[in-house]
């Protein structure tokens, strides 16, 4: 009776994240399969309230209770920490996790809730990382800002970037677009590409890896050129590092 009601679940005691997120952002993940199976087990582990403080592995228990899921639902609280400026947001995100257990494979209905202001608003999830992206990433005054700041700043570019492709590989609600503009954005225009590699080449060689392996993974679609030039400058920057 108290494995049926269990419906809290989380890491063991004294453990945190999925490692989703650690696997996304060095690129260490075989298919989104590994990634799943991460979260399920790291996240298998049930409260019981008839022992406080002890947390139980309960991996199939978990997966039942998965499977029926309908609404996966998140809860944006900071307007100073987006979506994308940190891994743990998606880290957490089930959504294809799920629609791999539910019967009919039906990706469930992804919401986010913004609770920043006073007005707060419930969004879908590809509504929130279209208005994220928009906002932050493909801003200008978002990018010039950091691009202001130096070194730090592209390292700051590129991590949005990834974690932006970290929302295609868990939810799959990342509009193809935004990777196309942000292309356009920091690859396109040779004035800006210049820019971040003479900035910090080590993370401008992070943005054409990001973009080339959200391509490899199928999560952009774009045209062969704007991939043979990845290709091409990837081996230019590689060689500037390298001092060849």
């Amino acid at each position: 009776l108290r494995d049926a009601a269990a419906r809290v679940f989380s890491n063991s005691a004294g453990s945190y994240s999925a490692n989703v997120g650690l696997a996304i952002e060095n690129g260490g993940w075989e298919d989104e399969s590994q990634l799943q199976e991460q979260f399920l087990t790291r996240k298998g582990f049930a409260f019981n309230a008839d022992k406080p403080g002890m947390m139980e592995q309960q991996a199939d228990l978990f997966k039942s209770a998965l499977s029926k899921v309908d609404v996966t639902f998140q809860n944006l609280d900071s307007s100073e920490i987006s979506i994308t400026d940190v891994s743990h947001y998606y880290d957490s995100d089930p959504t294809k996790v799920v629609q791999g257990l539910r019967n009919d494979g039906k990706k469930p209905m992804s919401l986010m809730a913004d609770t920043t202001t006073a007005n707060a608003q419930v969004r879908t999830l590809s509504e929130t990382v279209r208005l994220d992206a928009r906002t932050k990433l493909l801003n200008p005054k978002f990018y010039e800002g950091m691009l202001s700041t130096g070194y730090e700043g592209v390292r700051e570019i590129q991590k949005r970037l990834r974690n932006t492709m970290g929302w295609s590989a868990t939810a799959g609600e990342v509009d193809n677009f935004v990777f196309e503009d942000a292309n356009s954005v920091f690859i396109e225009d040779a004035e800006m590409q210049q820019r971040l590699l003479d900035t910090n080449p080590n993370a401008f060689r992070d943005m054409v890896t990001t973009f080339l392996e959200a391509n490899g993974r199928g999560y952009w679609e774009t045209s062969e050129e704007n991939i043979e030039r990845l290709q091409e400058l990837y081996a230019e920057v590689e060689d500037r590092i390298e001092g060849v």
